[in-house]
């Protein structure tokens, strides 16, 4: 991301309806200005997600969970956010494994609440497996590198 990803943000937002739109329903731009050139390259390959490792090593993360969200997204999380926080974020979850970027924010929180709800080993060796696929085929990685 560039250095003033924030306020670039709102400036976007402010000027194009669309964006705005886009942004208020995923939380995210499929087409996103503020991600560098290398950025869309290490997002588009996932490799991006490694340091968090680091996270799973130390403990504050686990291999499978709710992803984190940001602390502006907790009205947008309505009802679901007092399970989903209690969980510890995982490097990839149910959402990843679905589809990522093809998935809005909505359907984000479901899928999280759903994980919660039915958590399992089986569920986790699942989810990992998707997630191996979704980054081979790079499914959801919907970034351009032009």
């Amino acid at each position: 991301m560039i250095s003033n990803a924030e306020e670039v943000l709102e400036k976007l937002m402010k000027e194009n309806p669309e964006i705005k739109r886009e942004y208020e329903e995923n939380k995210k731009l499929k087409n996103d200005p503020r991600i560098t050139k290398i950025g869309k390259i290490l997002r588009k390959t996932s490799i991006d997600e490694l340091p968090q490792l680091i996270n799973v090593l130390i403990g504050n993360m686990s291999i499978v969970g709710p992803r984190p969200y940001l602390f502006r997204e907790k009205k947008d999380m309505g009802s679901k956010y007092k399970s989903i926080i209690k969980t510890k974020p995982g490097i990839t979850g149910l959402w990843q494994a679905s589809g990522r970027n093809e998935i809005g924010f909505y359907e984000r929180t479901v899928l999280d609440q759903y994980y919660i709800r039915n958590w399992s080993i089986w569920l986790d060796i699942i989810i990992i497996l998707k997630t191996i696929k979704a980054v081979l085929i790079k499914k959801g990685a919907s970034y351009d590198t032009d």
